[in-house]
């Protein structure tokens, strides 16, 4: 599957400056961080919860996890939940399933970006694909996707040595 038409026509409609590449198929962000040769934290993975009823894209580093309870607090929901993989082949048609772009507007969705990856200089996300990943500047992510930043992940514990 190439990058998916939706996102290509996006990309060119708002004239933004990414770099693409591809490499062989990843499933898991941490995979794709290793296939690019990158840092975990500078590899985006989007996770979709549904909360309210209202589905939402959370954007995490590769070495974080979702934390319900941050999301549910941060977004005052009364409950939240992971999208299901039937959700997600509905909501991204165009994509191969979990390796959805983080830009929300594309799927009509709200795009949290969680802080810790706000700070990172740029950023790198999948294209829609297993293969392909665009890079780009957190300040170009940040024109394009227009995502609320908060507090919604945390290290998991293996990475703190408990």
């Amino acid at each position: 599957m190439p990058l998916p038409e939706t996102l290509r026509r996006f990309l060119d409609s708002e004239q933004a400056v990414f770099s693409l590449t591809t490499h062989p198929n990843a499933f898991t962000a941490r995979e794709v961080a290793a296939a690019e040769h990158l840092a975990p934290r500078e590899v985006a993975k989007t996770v979709v919860v549904c909360g309210d009823g209202v589905f939402s894209m959370i954007v995490v580093g590769a070495n974080r996890l979702v934390d319900l309870h941050e999301v549910r607090a941060a977004l005052g929901l009364s409950q939240a939940r992971l999208a299901t993989e039937t959700e997600l082949t509905g909501l991204f048609p165009d994509c191969e399933l979990g390796a959805m772009p983080p830009i929300g507007c594309l799927y009509g969705m709200p795009v949290y970006l969680d802080g810790s990856l706000a700070g990172q200089d740029t950023i790198t996300f999948n294209a829609g694909t297993h293969h392909e990943v665009i890079h780009m500047s957190m300040a170009e992510y940040r024109r394009l996707a227009e995502p609320l930043v908060v507090a919604l992940a945390r290290e998991p514990a293996i990475d703190r040595g408990w």
